[in-house]
């Protein structure tokens, strides 16, 4: 094994390592996408593939990889930038575009794993994981509910995320609500997380969904395991199932 990824051994073995180093990675949107992605370089994948067409706000900073210097800079440009600067013999990709209907297919070819950091503005999100799933490619969908991760993974040929809802438009808050109604069917309400989309429903005017830094370091950490996992042949969970982590006790008050 490489010095780079030394203390990866007992871990991670020298075959496992070289399978993730060559795996193909779409990032499809630089967000939360942006942590999710050095998360991954460091643990070896380095090759990767980054589409977005926004530019960094200063809204981003409390939780993406950028920093104050970024602002007004293409998302995706910046970030490939400083991923070669952590490895620079990684082959990092960058598309400076939005994803959309007439370059999805082009996009998604020749990649063996996607995820899919979308914003739910259009269907577009929806027809990144159709596309996915007929190349037999395996979707990660993460999401930042602030004081917890989640993850979810779209096999090929299997279940998919249009089947909560076909409508896109609030579809991140469709997703947290997803959750609370499973943990409520379970016995196991997750009470802080029911008071946020309460709250969230009942500000004025449209609004972007809170989110902390927090949400976008535990999820980046279940996405790279993952891929690890589907990538070496190890079991993972599909939706309708998912991966949810928080050390929010039901008795703490937010």
């Amino acid at each position: 094994m490489m010095e780079r990824y030394s203390r990866n051994r007992i871990y991670v073995s020298d075959e496992d390592q070289e399978k993730i180093r060559r795996a193909h990675i779409l990032l499809g949107g630089a967000g939360i996408g942006s942590i999710i992605a050095e998360c991954a370089l460091r643990f070896g994948f380095e090759n990767m593939t980054i589409v977005d067409g926004d530019k960094v706000e200063m809204s981003n900073l409390n939780r993406q990889n950028y920093v104050k210097a970024d602002i007004g800079k293409y998302k995706a440009e910046t970030l490939c930038k400083r991923l070669l600067k952590i490895n620079p013999d990684a082959e990092i990709k960058y598309i400076n575009t939005f994803i959309d209907k007439e370059n999805v297919e082009n996009i998604i070819s020749g990649h063996h794993i996607a995820i899919n950091a979308l914003d739910f503005k259009d269907r577009i999100p929806f027809e990144f994981d159709r596309i996915c799933s007929e190349k037999m490619i395996p979707v990660l969908h993460p999401y930042n509910f602030g004081w917890a991760g989640f993850l979810t993974i779209v096999k090929p040929k299997g279940y998919q995320l249009s089947e909560i809802s076909q409508d896109p438009n609030g579809f991140e808050l469709k997703m947290a609500e997803y959750v609370s109604r499973y943990g409520t069917f379970w016995n196991m309400p997750i009470s802080w997380l029911e008071k946020v989309i309460d709250e969230y429903r009942a500000e004025v005017g449209i609004l972007p969904p809170p989110q902390l830094p927090i949400a976008s370091w535990i999820v980046a950490g279940h996405c790279v395991n993952a891929m690890f996992n589907l990538l070496t042949g190890r079991e993972v969970k599909f939706f309708p199932k998912f991966y949810f982590s928080s050390l929010i006790c039901e008795n703490n008050p937010l």
